[in-house]
């Protein structure tokens, strides 16, 4: 991945458990929620794998955030 690439999936990684840990909510419920395993979203959190615009979506309506500010820097 590029290096560009690499600081948007650290940023989205880094938001996601942000929300998350918000909320109350373990990764394995979040997980549950989106329809994926808890390693997966382990992985997505670490920004150790790439991650669909689908899961990414799925992700934002499980947390009830807006798509961008998963996205956006804190």
């Amino acid at each position: 991945m590029g290096q560009g690439l690499d600081m948007e999936y650290a940023q989205l990684g880094l938001n996601i458990a942000y929300y998350r840990k918000m909320q109350g909510l373990s990764q394995l419920q979040l997980a549950e929620r989106v329809s994926i395993s808890r390693t997966h979203m382990s992985r997505i959190e670490n920004h150790d794998c790439a991650v669909s615009l689908d899961v990414v979506f799925r992700i934002a309506k499980a947390l009830d955030v807006p798509v961008e500010k998963l996205f956006a820097a804190r």
